[in-house]
Parts: structure tokens; sequence; C-alpha cells
């Protein structure tokens, strides 16, 4: 029930009539409560008057008023904040495959529980977006283009394998590669449907070493913010990872700070998870902020309803009362 943001409020200039005809019932209940003082044999008026109702017989009316408010404000059109589901939209899912991923701080490991939290982000992802998955090491491979076919997003995700490097700012420049690719395809007259990309990646970029060079993320984000695209970054992992490369035992610790610059540089949000828990948390927030919007529509709806409820309850009480409608 909205009583807001009405899209026709001169449709309230009828409550004057509602008003009028308040006043005229009235008028009319005093005028005839003089008439009947007026009469001279008391003993015949009492044997020929109806008797009394009291205030039950003004209930007819009383509700016939407010049937007529409710259906006054329908007329003006109230709308309200709706989340609405998104149809037109492109997301890029780009997963960092770097050997890192097979740290086993987060339980299986890093690499497995990114698979089942993509899935499920995936799964409840609403179905009108253009879902595709970019995964990079030290290149960026599309595995699937963005599509509303979840399975085949689903099977992308799944077939996910480890390899050596880490290129970020190969993955984002890949990501932005598809968005442009897929926005002249189903552009048409409405324009390149709004993109996001989310980067899921848990280290420091390898390739290039300088986050600022040509390749670099940082310059990546920012070609991102140029094309409008905000990038979600998700650092994944704890400061506890490690992995063993050649018999050796080396740390592979989160970059925090540069996936924030990333988000920051590209006009996007950063947001941190520790855990398989924390990312399938991270992964609902980002559904929610993805799949819908809100955006002003017509609640008018629940003002005919009441409206129409009233009159039919004004009409019964009517019959029930006075054996005739008002």
């Amino acid at each position: 029930m909205s009583l807001t943001g009405f899209k026709a409020p001169w449709w309230f200039l009828l409550l004057a009539v509602v008003l009028v005809l308040v006043a005229g019932y009235l008028w009319v209940q005093r005028r005839r409560r003089r008439s009947t003082m007026r009469f001279s044999n008391l003993a015949l008026l009492e044997r020929v008057a109806p008797r009394k109702q009291g205030w039950p017989r003004h209930v007819p009316m009383a509700l016939l008023g407010v049937t007529l408010v409710l259906l006054t404000v329908g007329l003006a059109g109230p709308t309200s904040e709706q989340r609405i589901p998104r149809n037109r939209a492109t997301v890029l899912l780009t997963m960092d495959v770097s050997l890192s991923m097979k740290a086993r701080d987060v339980s299986p490991s890093r690499l497995r529980a990114a698979k089942q939290a993509a899935k499920e982000f995936a799964g409840k992802l609403t179905p009108g977006i253009n879902l595709g998955v970019i995964s990079f090491a030290g290149t960026a491979t599309v595995m699937v283009m963005p599509t509303t076919d979840r399975p085949s997003v689903k099977q992308a995700i799944d077939s996910l394998q480890l390899s050596e490097a880490t290129a970020t700012g190969d993955g984002i420049k890949a990501s932005l590669s598809a968005i442009e690719s897929f926005g002249r395809m189903v552009g048409g007259g409405q324009g390149k449907p709004p993109a996001r990309i989310v980067l899921m990646a848990d280290g420091g970029q390898t390739i290039p070493r300088e986050l600022d060079a040509p390749r670099g993320a940082y310059t990546q984000a920012k070609a991102a913010k140029e094309a409008g695209v905000p990038i979600s970054t998700i650092s994944f992992g704890t400061e506890h990872g490690s992995i063993e490369i050649q018999g050796q035992r080396q740390r592979v610790e989160v970059d925090d700070e540069a996936m924030r610059h990333i988000a920051d540089l590209s006009g996007g949000d950063f947001y941190k998870a520790a855990s398989a828990e924390q990312l399938r948390q991270v992964y609902d927030t980002l559904q929610e902020q993805i799949g819908y919007e809100i955006k002003r529509a017509d609640a008018s709806k629940p003002w005919f309803v009441l409206g129409t409820l009233a009159a039919i309850v004004a009409a019964g009480a009517a019959l029930l009362v006075g054996r005739r409608l008002p």
C-alpha cells in the first residue's frame, strides 16, 4: 500500500465530490430530524413511522464514502519502489586458475570451493542475464561467451584447470573484449546492454610484475572504467595459504590491496572471502545487486481491490439494514 509517487494526482479532485456527498447526507439527516419534530401527534407518529435503527443505518453510506476514497487513490496512480529482475545485462565471471588456487587453506581447496560457489551463483542469477566465463593464469581463455544457457556455464566452470603464473590484466582485457563483442551482436536499437565483470582471484599478479604496465591489472581496470564496465573484485583465500612447487613449500598470500584498488579504479566494489561460506555469501550479495534493480512501479492494484471489497460490503450492509442499495 503506497501513498507516494502519484502519476495522476489530479484525480484527488474527486475527493471534493466525496466531501459534497458527505455534507449532503448529513444535511438530509438533519432535515429529516427537524421534520419529525414538527409532527404534532406523537402517538400517531410512533405507530406509522418506521422503528429507528440507530447508528447501523449510517454504515452503508460510510462504507460508500470509504469506497470512493479508496478508488480515488487508485486512480491517482500511486507507485512504489519494487525489486524487478533484470532481463538485459551481461556479466563476465573472470576466475583465477593459477597454481596458488590449489592451496588448501580453504577446504577442500581454493579452486574446488571457487568452482562450487561459482556454479551456485550461476544457478541463482536471474535467467534473463547473459553470463560468460573467463579463466586466467599465464594467459586468459574465454571458456564460454555470455549466454543464458546455465548448464553450459556450469560445465565450463567444472572444466577449469590449474596453470602457471597470474596475468590478472589479461583476464580483465579478455572480459572487456567478450563484453564488447557480445554487445555488438545483441545491442540493436536499445544500444549495448549494461555489463559487469566479477573478478575472483587469490593472489598477486605475476605477468607482468608491474600492475601499471600496459598489460597490468590497474591499466585494464582504468580501461574498464572508460568502457563503463565496473569490476566487482573478490579476494579469495587467507594469509596462511601455501602450495608445494618442485618439492618446496611456498606461501601464497592473498593480495587484498591490489584487488581493492582494481575495484576502485573501475568504479566497482571489493569483497573479501576467507572461506567457502564467505565466498557463497559474497556471490549471494552480487546476485542480488546484479540480478535485480529497484524501480518505481505501479502500486494502484491494492487500492482498487480494497475499494471493490468496500463497495461489495456497502451493498450488503444496505440490503441488510435498509433492504435497498445506498
